[in-house]
């Protein structure tokens, strides 16, 4: 008699145990955590831009606007500990975002080894699009913190207290521009794919609500990719400088 064979292809299908790190360790925890750490980061970048739109009323406005974030919270807070504890929030997101993105993806391919043969090309588009703006956004927010907070990378002379200035030199060169308009772009693509996606992990599921969630998506991807490059667009032309 044929004895049964077992496949040698690890279980995909264990469940995790309970409590937080149970849930962590499960499907809908990752995706429960990606969702929620994405949204903190869209209220980040809809304040950024807001911020950001200040430049339009001149130097003195906009270096106001960063001296308040320097003091906002005084007195109960020290000078800068307010903008740090928000910094601090922030990269727990983009780590918690990060690690999540990317173990689910492992687990994607370890789950289904072999690809599909017809593959679906919304969700195809979708997810290389999500992964990629992902890695272009992880190494601009490098970049743009060594141009704009620490003047590593920038040009010209950096000035500690003029802000303006110093985005107007930075949006003064080719490589400023092409480098912030390609990662507003990858900005966009995944707020919109993004926001989606976390309607449908925090229990959007009727028709009628996925419509309303879909519209908000590609509305929020245009203003914000709009009011992140009306800025570079405005150095150029000399609307700003």
């Amino acid at each position: 008699m044929a004895l049964a064979t077992r496949s040698a292809r690890p279980r995909t299908d264990r469940r995790p145990g309970g409590g937080p790190r149970g849930f962590w360790h499960s499907t809908l925890g990752k995706k429960t955590v990606m969702a929620l750490s994405g949204l903190v980061m869209l209220g980040y970048l809809c304040a950024h831009v807001l911020g950001n739109l200040k430049i339009f009323f001149g130097p003195e406005e906009f270096n106001g606007y960063a001296h308040w974030l320097r003091t906002m919270g005084a007195p109960v807070l020290h000078h800068s500990w307010a903008l740090w504890i928000v910094r601090v929030l922030l990269v727990a997101a983009v780590v918690a975002h990060a690690v999540s993105a990317y173990q689910l993806s492992r687990r994607d391919i370890g789950a289904r080894p072999v690809k599909y043969v017809h593959r679906r090309r919304g969700a195809s588009y979708a997810t290389r699009t999500m992964r990629w703006g992902g890695i272009i956004l992880a190494l601009f927010i490098v970049w743009h913190v060594l141009d704009l907070t620490t003047g590593t990378v920038h040009p010209g002379g950096f000035e500690e207290g003029r802000p303006y200035q110093n985005v107007v030199d930075t949006f003064s060169t080719w490589y400023g521009n092409v480098i912030y308009l390609v990662a507003m772009g990858a900005v966009g693509l995944h707020v919109r794919h993004g926001f989606r996606a976390a309607a449908q992990t925090l229990g959007v599921r009727s028709a009628a609500r996925e419509r309303v969630w879909k519209v908000t998506a590609d509305v929020l991807a245009l203003v914000l990719t709009a009011g992140f490059v009306s800025v570079p667009l405005a150095v150029m032309t000399g609307v700003v400088g």
